[in-house]
């Protein structure tokens, strides 16, 4: 776990909004510097670790990476070859809350701009978590707690409130982003029940 104090601003004196800000900022910065080695020996690892963290769950909710997020393409096709169905985002028209089974990274398409690529197949709506055992999101700072810092927008958040109560959800983030300390939250913000870095899985919670 790491010390807040050496790579995040203390935020304890901000309002809510401004803090998520200015954390958002630093981590966005810290993974922009990353080497693209040292982007793709963890995404290899995290390839081993989720494989064995989700079992045999035959179908399991994800996300596609972008930018400097902890990548999943590669970890995707995996999943698939080893037999999970995998269920991925979908947004639709004002980033409506909807998800499509991905077949292949082939088949990902970019659907508007500024948007995570998507499959080509038919959009669920959240009821379709409905089948996964398993969700791994996409996180910037997760703490011992549970409390997750996203992107902002509240998108995963919403989608979790749906979420039977047995399904274990788990956050990606590199190993500087799990942290000890209080990350600033509402009761709109949903907490995970797993850190995956990229060589371990973390319990939260207890």
């Amino acid at each position: 776990m790491t010390s807040a104090l050496k790579l995040y601003p203390d935020v304890s004196s901000l309002p809510m909004i401004e803090a998520k800000q200015a954390l958002r900022a630093a981590v966005r910065k810290n993974r922009s510097k990353r080497s693209r080695n040292e982007k793709l020996d963890a995404n290899a690892q995290w390839e081993e670790t989720i494989s064995q963290f989700i079992g045999d769950a035959p179908a399991v909710a994800s996300y596609i990476s972008v930018a400097n997020e902890p990548g999943t393409r590669e970890l995707s096709a995996r999943l698939v070859r080893e037999g999970h169905r995998l269920l991925v985002p979908k947004l639709g028209p004002k980033l409506a809350r909807q998800w499509a089974w991905y077949i292949s990274d082939d088949d990902l398409s970019a659907q508007a701009p500024g948007r995570p690529p998507a499959p080509s197949g038919q959009a669920l709506d959240s009821r379709a978590l409905k089948e996964v055992s398993v969700i791994i999101l996409p996180a910037l700072l997760v703490n011992r707690q549970g409390y997750r810092l996203g992107q902002g927008g509240g998108w995963y958040d919403r989608v979790l409130k749906t979420v039977p109560k047995n399904v274990k959800i788990a956050a990606m983030v590199f190993p500087d982003e799990f942290v000890d300390m209080n990350l600033p939250h509402d009761n709109l913000d949903m907490k995970v029940s797993y850190a995956i870095l990229p060589d371990r899985v973390i319990k939260l919670g207890d």
